[in-house]
């Protein structure tokens, strides 16, 4: 009876050791039980994006940059530019791809070339299918700077943990015959836990924007910073905070330009 009471015991210990290295294992922004994204962090201020784990195959791919001079397009610096973390993975591949927690995302990009009838620009959403399920022209702003392009709630939202892919192409003849200035990437919308969401329910709006950083969540890390420049243009504060944001995830180019068009959702 003893030996088999110490057999016990010791398959005891023995399983609870083991689940302690395997939830030792787990990404500390993993729910073993619902495989939702967040846990709670300090309220503080500090802006610091943490980035998620890459994406399974296959790799989003994407352009984080207008590039050089295409068709009839000026040659512009700094050049067109999606304010989205980037992995390079070669001199002329990257990867372009982070999440958000919102049904109807906000978009944002650094535009060079101003309002001119003879720059149609154009932002587009496909579905994992190539399927475009939104697809809306875009008034440059009046001068150089970063705009924002929203998902109006009139589309569907949306769908939890699937890939969309989306475009935002410049063309620089009216007739649209020539190929654009365009960049791309991947977004995926994930659910936080409960916890992390009661955290930013209650915390204030540049802890709202740390929270999303320190737990990968791109979209909205940027959108509520956004938001805090546009109600306080002259807080310098919040505008090192932009900065250093920006220039965290490789854009330094782009990161003291200011926002000139936000988004209409936000007036």
């Amino acid at each position: 009876m003893k030996s088999i009471a110490n057999s016990v015991k010791l398959s005891v210990v023995l399983a609870i050791g083991f689940s302690s290295l395997l939830a030792s294992q787990l990404p500390n922004w993993v729910d073993p039980v619902s495989a939702q994204i967040g846990s709670p962090v300090s309220l503080d201020t500090t802006i610091q994006y943490n980035p998620p784990a890459p994406p399974p195959e296959p790799p989003p791919g994407g352009r984080v940059l207008g590039g050089a001079k295409r068709g009839t397009c000026p040659a512009l610096q700094p050049e067109l530019t999606a304010l989205v973390p980037f992995t390079k993975k070669s001199d002329l591949e990257v990867d372009v791809w982070a999440l958000t927690t919102e049904a109807h995302p906000t978009f944002w990009f650094y535009v060079p070339l101003t309002k001119n009838p003879d720059f149609p620009a154009e932002f587009v959403l496909q579905d994992d299918a190539g399927k475009d399920i939104y697809k809306t022209a875009i008034a440059l702003p009046e001068k150089p700077g970063v705009i924002g392009i929203p998902l109006p709630k009139n589309i569907d939202p949306l769908t939890l943990n699937k890939r969309y892919r989306w475009f935002f192409n410049i063309f620089c003849n009216p007739q649209q015959d020539s190929p654009p200035i365009f960049v791309e990437g991947v977004i995926q919308r994930v659910h936080l836990n409960q916890a992390i969401a009661q955290q930013i329910e209650t915390a204030k709006p540049q802890q709202q924007s740390a929270i999303y950083a320190q737990n990968g969540i791109w979209y909205e890390t940027l959108t509520t910073l956004a938001k805090l420049r546009l109600n306080n243009p002259e807080d310098r504060k919040l505008q090192t905070a932009w900065r250093n944001l920006i220039t965290s995830i490789g854009l330094p180019d782009v990161a003291a330009e200011p926002i000139v068009s936000p988004p209409s959702s936000f007036n």
